[in-house]
């Protein structure tokens, strides 16, 4: 029975890993005021770029620095589509979307010759803690995880660290609260919201990273299948806050862990395997329409800024 909680505490934590990292991203997005739907396609263009990168240099952080690059490069069409051009932010998300998944399967077609990439020979592996992962059940989990898990943990902390302690976090929300008020103050508006969107296109990326160098070990059409919307889903249950988006990704990562380990605990017993296999995505579904608690977004999320108007 232990060994069976220590697997789904594992396999909950190795899941919810990207999904934290993604969701910080459309955190720092959406506080400025910006929807950000194409979290799934800057995922995606994160993990083809650190495969192929990881491939060809033999060095997997430098696939995830050259991950954060394609991220940002992405991230910067839909800021100027939807900061500069004033165009309507859900669309501009979706495009992103389609544009990431095509592109990327295109490059990999070009460059193998094939629907995937090679296998990644040198993958992000775990790392133990010596003393904290022998702690039973939650050592194994906690302290021996990937780099990315420490990442994402660190990463939450000094985001909520910089929003709530720092002068560029409070304007970075007044710009996602009532821009007009920050504009009188001093604060620009369009600046601020241009760094927020290229922020979330590299946390993306590297979610994306950890899918193809760590969790997996190759790139394809269904790398990120569809976690960026559930990252979506659960910055949206977290209410636009860090540790309650760690814990709404945490919430969905263990959705995965169960879906995925359904035949080991025994659960395919009671519940239909495909069921399992939907869980997560019904989940999103669920937060995404709010059925699980009235989520209260950011009073100027997705409306263009005009300056100087009202």
């Amino acid at each position: 029975m232990i060994d069976i909680l220590t697997n789904i505490l594992q396999t909950t934590v190795l899941y919810a890993t990207p999904l934290i990292l993604a969701a910080m991203g459309g955190l720092f997005s959406e506080r400025s005021g910006v929807v950000n739907i194409g979290l799934e396609g800057l995922m995606t263009i994160g993990a083809f770029t650190a495969a192929v990168t990881t491939i060809n240099t033999g060095s997997p952080w430098i696939g995830v620095l050259a991950a954060i690059l394609a991220g940002i490069v992405l991230a910067l069409p839909h800021a100027i589509a939807s900061i500069t051009f004033k165009a309507d932010q859900v669309v501009s998300g979706v495009a992103i979307n389609f544009l990431a998944l095509g592109l990327s399967v295109y490059l990999v077609k070009y460059l193998y010759n094939s629907g995937q990439t090679p296998t990644v020979q040198k993958k992000i592996e775990a790392l133990s803690i010596p003393g904290l992962s022998e702690i039973p059940v939650l050592g194994p989990s906690l302290f021996k995880a990937t780099a990315f898990t420490y990442i994402a943990i660190a990463i939450v902390i000094i985001s909520y660290i910089i929003l709530y302690k720092t002068t560029f976090g409070m304007r970075l929300r007044a710009v996602g609260e009532h821009p007009h008020a920050a504009e009188t103050a001093g604060v620009s508006v369009i600046q601020l919201r241009y760094i927020a969107v290229l922020i979330s296109g590299a946390l993306a990326a590297i979610g994306g990273a950890c899918l193809s160098i760590s969790i997996g070990s190759e790139f394809n059409q269904g790398t990120v299948a569809g976690q960026g919307f559930i990252a979506l889903a659960a910055l949206i249950f977290g209410k636009w806050k860090p540790f309650g988006t760690l814990g709404a990704a945490t919430f969905f990562g263990f959705a995965v862990a169960l879906s995925l380990m359904g035949q080991l605990i025994g659960l395919v017993k009671y519940v239909p395997s495909e069921v399992l296999s939907m869980a997560p995505y019904i989940l999103t579904i669920l937060a995404l329409a709010g059925f699980v608690g009235r989520a209260v977004s950011p009073a100027a999320l997705g409306k263009p800024y005009e300056k100087g108007s009202r």
